[in-house]
């Protein structure tokens, strides 16, 4: 009888260490696969930022392209701007010059008229 207890009892324990085995190893895969869904989730949040950082990487080298052409073709605006100004202030001396010039031979040919017409009164008188 003593002997059918122990073995009972040992049969039990068995049976619980086995239980407890099977509940161990349960566990362990519940939190591995718990673990790896928190990577998971987490890699996914990450890989979204990185490629979300590709992205802006790749936007902003666009827009400095675009605002060094941009400033590039002010410059050029800039340069065709400045060089129509001074050919309108040249254009602008031009005639200047020639009011001058008209306003001169206005001048001489009045003189000359009048030296003319002097000449033609003293030859009459």
């Amino acid at each position: 009888m003593l002997s059918s207890m122990i073995k009972e009892h040992q049969v039990r324990q068995s049976a619980k260490k086995e239980s407890q085995e099977n509940k161990r190893k349960e566990a362990v895969l519940a939190a591995s696969n718990l673990t790896q869904a928190l990577v998971d989730h987490l890699n996914v949040g990450v890989a979204q930022a990185y490629l979300n950082q590709k992205r802006l990487d790749a936007e902003a080298k666009q827009l400095h392209s675009s605002a060094a052409n941009f400033s590039k073709q002010t410059g050029q605006w800039l340069n065709l701007v400045e060089t129509f100004s001074s050919a309108l202030k040249e254009l602008g001396d031009v005639e200047n010059w020639a009011k001058t010039i008209e306003g001169d031979v206005r001048t001489i040919t009045i003189a000359l008229e009048n030296v003319y017409k002097d000449s033609q009164e003293t030859q009459s008188q």
